[in-house]
């Protein structure tokens, strides 16, 4: 565990904030584009810099993408917090009897609704964490809390290949690959790439599918192996509940913010327009953000049952929204950087010289769980890497398909070793990084050696 402990020591002293991060990576893209980069269209590098970051910062269609990924992180988060929610999440922790089966638990669940929304799993893991290790300091089970912490956690390794992933959800978006190369590839070139990447081709593809299971299976394993082995630590947790003030009687206009009926009339409407608009996607297996928003804005709706409730429990979500709020343009802005100046079609040349179609979903792994560390956001991600993969895998006659999903389980995978995301999980545990990293690090190793068995064979 010293490896990891020193791992964490780093990160501590020498990684600074995720928007600190995005700063100096503007700085450096900046710098790049002034010594590498060619602006054909303005009189100076110096303009041709400064108009790009702004054409980038201010994209219309890609703030569009951050507001679906902010929606897709609060509506999981409201559907946590509710009713139904809590007493399948109570139901759950009453199932663990030691700390192994508490771990497996934990990991196999947390990863089960990750797979179908990441939002909904980063706080589902920590809340059932939570409350795994409040079961067992009221029953006297020993366990590794720490370990309970990381199985929670262990959800964002397996998120981007599922429903919600930032980059197979938009490319099956009509249009949103185009609108991504606009600009980065010659007119003719645009023409041959596809109106959209179906989740068909992406997340549910059998192959994808079979690295989903078979990194749940061992990683449910290892979860319980670990459980049996390691020493039991020490538990002090005060309950923690979602709590509604119930406290004053609703008077007059107030009665509507609490009554059922509106409610679920609400729900009823989203729900019938959800099936008028979107089944034929549906049948085709092919999701989108928008359509993935709807139906959780729906669910959330019905599973809070009033307004009120549903409104309080969206002001306790959004807390989590502010680095992809913030921080989203600043990427944007180092892709208009890198589109208008030439740079993405450096790097996508480089890639094309250093592999080949059978070792570039390798080096795409591998760049993107690179990548990962210092921008741990995987729709920013995509908006940087996105356009220089997408053209690198045309180029080597790569399935875009395969180039997406290459990118995404490099993506996740790291999430592991970068505990940005884990920051919900770690207040609502009361854990510590440097308590979960050791763990999360060995899901980690786990789960890449079957990616890129996968990426390899597949």
């Amino acid at each position: 565990m010293s490896l990891t402990r020193s791992i964490e020591l780093l990160f501590r002293r020498f990684l600074p904030s995720p928007f600190v991060i995005a700063v100096l990576l503007t700085l450096i893209t900046m710098g790049l584009a002034l010594f590498q980069g060619t602006f054909q269209e303005y009189d100076t590098p110096w303009e041709g810099v400064l108009r790009s970051w702004e054409h980038g910062l201010w994209n219309r269609g890609l703030l569009v993408f951050a507001y679906q990924m902010m929606l897709i992180l609060v509506l999981g988060h409201v559907l946590v917090l509710s009713k139904p929610m809590e007493r399948l999440i109570l139901k759950l922790t009453s199932m663990a009897r030691d700390g192994a089966s508490a771990a497996l638990l934990v990991v196999a669940s947390t990863m089960l609704v990750s797979f179908f929304n990441w939002g909904l799993g980063l706080i589902f893991g920590a809340i059932l964490a939570r409350k795994v290790g409040e079961h067992s300091q009221k029953h006297g089970i020993p366990l590794n809390y720490p370990l309970i912490g990381a199985c929670g956690y262990a959800g964002l390794m397996v998120w981007h290949g599922g429903i919600s992933g930032s980059a197979p959800i938009k490319v099956s978006e009509p249009g949103h690959v185009a609108g991504l190369l606009e600009g980065v590839v010659p007119e003719a070139s645009l023409m041959t790439f596809p109106e959209t990447i179906p989740s068909s081709e992406t997340i549910f593809s059998s192959w994808n599918l079979l690295l989903f299971f078979l990194v749940l299976l061992t990683s449910s394993g290892l979860a319980y192996y670990l459980g049996r082995k390691s020493e039991p630590s020490y538990i002090s947790l005060p309950t923690y509940a979602f709590q509604e003030d119930s406290t004053t009687r609703a008077q007059g206009a107030e009665r509507m913010d609490r009554a059922s009926w509106l409610s679920y009339l609400l729900a009823g409407l989203i729900f019938l327009a959800f099936f008028v608009q979107y089944f034929p996607q549906v049948r085709a297996l092919n999701i989108t953000p928008d359509m993935l928003n709807f139906f959780m804005l729906g669910l959330a709706i019905l599973l809070h049952g009033t307004i009120r409730r549903f409104l309080l429990a969206v002001e306790e979500a959004i807390r989590d929204t502010s680095g992809i709020l913030i921080q989203f343009p600043l990427y944007f802005g180092i892709m208009g950087i890198m589109t208008e100046s030439g740079l993405i079609q450096q790097i996508s040349d480089f890639f094309v010289t250093v592999s080949d179609a059978r070792t570039f979903p390798v080096f795409t792994f591998f760049s993107a769980g690179l990548v990962n560390i210092f921008v741990p956001s995987g729709g920013g991600q995509w908006a940087v890497q996105g356009p220089v993969i997408l053209e690198a895998a045309r180029t080597l006659n790569v399935p875009l398909s395969k180039a997406v999903m290459s990118l995404a389980y490099g993506d996740q995978l790291t999430n592991m070793l970068q505990p940005f995301w884990a920051l919900p999980l770690l207040g609502i545990t009361k854990l510590k990084a440097k308590e979960i990293l050791p763990y999360s690090m060995l899901f980690m190793v786990l789960a890449g050696f079957i990616y890129l068995w996968g990426l390899w064979v597949f």
